[in-house]
């Protein structure tokens, strides 16, 4: 890592921008990546420009991960100030780590999680309907007892035993 980018990194360590939850959010967005253990929460608030747009007024973000997490959130919240939904949901992970300069390819994942967790609380904003149910993939309990009749109805016997003393 460059001592240049080190010193952006460890600045915005040093002082994080927008770092905490916002109880008047208008949306949410939390992601959680199980290859390092980081999770990251991301609260935006609108409002409505003099143009009669839609923007991101402010957002303020919560993350249980390291350190290059940390800043490159705190830098996202600044950067997606004044965006609309649709200009917010085009920066991807390398636009909104962009101030603190080329992140080292382990740290890349950082700028992901990031841009996953500011997707997840503006996609609800841009859809008019809500998703269909999804089929399961995997038969349910009472599936793997046996094929279904529809003349039968099964009976499950449920016996819990008590430990002993």
């Amino acid at each position: 890592m460059s001592d240049d980018l080190e010193k952006r990194i460890n600045e915005a360590i040093a002082h994080p921008k927008n770092l905490g939850e916002m109880d008047d959010a208008d949306s949410v967005g939390t992601v959680g990546s199980a290859d390092c253990g980081d999770m990251l929460r991301m609260w935006v608030k609108f409002k409505t420009d003099e143009k009669g747009r839609k923007v991101i007024d402010r957002a303020t973000f919560q993350t249980f991960g390291c350190e290059t997490a940390l800043a490159v959130a705190s830098v996202a919240t600044e950067l997606i100030a004044g965006k609309t939904v649709d200009e917010a949901l085009n920066m991807t992970g390398s636009d909104l780590s962009a101030p603190l300069g080329p992140l080292p390819p382990m740290k890349i994942h950082c700028a992901q999680l990031v841009e996953g967790a500011l997707r997840n609380a503006l996609v609800p904003q841009t859809t008019a309907e809500p998703a269909p149910p999804q089929t399961p993939v995997a038969p349910t309990l009472m599936d793997s007892f046996g094929p279904k009749s529809e003349s039968a109805e099964k009976k499950v016997n449920i016996v819990l035993k008590q430990p002993p003393n």
